[in-house]
């Protein structure tokens, strides 16, 4: 795809300019896949379903080749500001990018998200017969037509509460890590009349770790066996939750494109309800 190509989609106005920035990157549970920008260019890009699979040559192919797109449109707009991205600033701003990167990681919040994303994978690691006995229970259940129970509505709550869980588990972190980052730039430069990228951010991680403390406690729910292992996996969270609004108190305000304002559609306007999810 060449950049006449991206200007031309940039400028349809049925895209909601930068959605695409603060998502959650769940194409498949939101509604605005039809006015995101980033969702039309990766449905052209991989459309060919040979295109979408990761041990295809062509899905290597397409990916170096938009790849190669950023990187001329990188350097085209380079050329016209006249920035010499072989000059000693850029070194010195790579030098900057990596103390950046290690204040990040050493942040409150990004380690406790890290110990989270840790956490959650030795408990999927001790509860695998966990899930097989769930299985067996739930179809004896569906077999015996006990009155007011609903095996399958139980199945899909679990499914959906691992979806939610595993789904966010490392994103929490990978959030976090924009999030401090942008702050540490966003302190040399005067940003006090726009709102800035680092609430926005925070505001992602703030609404993934919610969604997974809801979807913990329907684990609880599921498993009252593993109350106590989940307690601590739920206290970890909101301590986590705290920290967050702590650190970045003008998170929740931050007003994200599309998803916290009302958006003109063909249909009739709406607002979407970011309470329980980022959708």
């Amino acid at each position: 795809m060449d950049r006449e190509r991206l200007k031309k989609l940039a400028g349809n106005p049925k895209f909601i300019p930068g959605v695409y920035n603060y998502c959650d990157r769940w194409c498949e549970r939101c509604p605005f896949t039809s006015r995101c920008m980033n969702f039309a260019l990766g449905e052209e890009q991989f459309s060919d379903p040979e295109a979408r699979d990761i041990d295809n040559e062509l899905f290597w192919q397409k990916l170096a080749e938009t790849f190669q797109t950023n990187l001329d449109m990188l350097k085209k707009t380079a050329e016209e500001q006249g920035i010499d991205l072989d000059s000693f600033e850029i070194e010195t701003a790579m030098e900057e990018e990596r103390l950046n990167e290690e204040t990040a990681k050493n942040h409150e919040c990004s380690r406790a998200a890290k110990v989270y994303g840790e956490m959650v994978d030795i408990w999927f690691d001790s509860a695998k017969g966990l899930f097989e006995k769930k299985a067996d229970k739930l179809r004896l259940k569906a077999e015996l037509e006990v009155p007011n129970v609903n095996p399958v509505g139980e199945a899909a709550n679990l499914k959906d509460a691992v979806e939610i869980i595993r789904w966010y588990q490392h994103q929490i972190y990978v959030k976090l890590m924009r999030t401090i980052r942008g702050e540490l730039i966003e302190k040399s430069e005067i940003l006090d009349e726009f709102p800035k990228d680092s609430d926005g951010s925070a505001k992602i991680a703030l609404i993934a770790t919610e969604r997974s403390i809801a979807a913990w406690r329907e684990m609880r729910d599921q498993f009252p066996e593993q109350g106590d292992d989940i307690l601590d996996l739920l206290v970890h969270l909101d301590r986590l939750r705290r920290r967050i609004e702590k650190s970045f108190p003008a998170a929740r305000a931050f007003v994200r494109p599309g998803f916290d304002e009302i958006v003109q559609h063909s249909e009739p306007m709406h607002t979407v309800d970011v309470r329980n999810s980022c959708h």
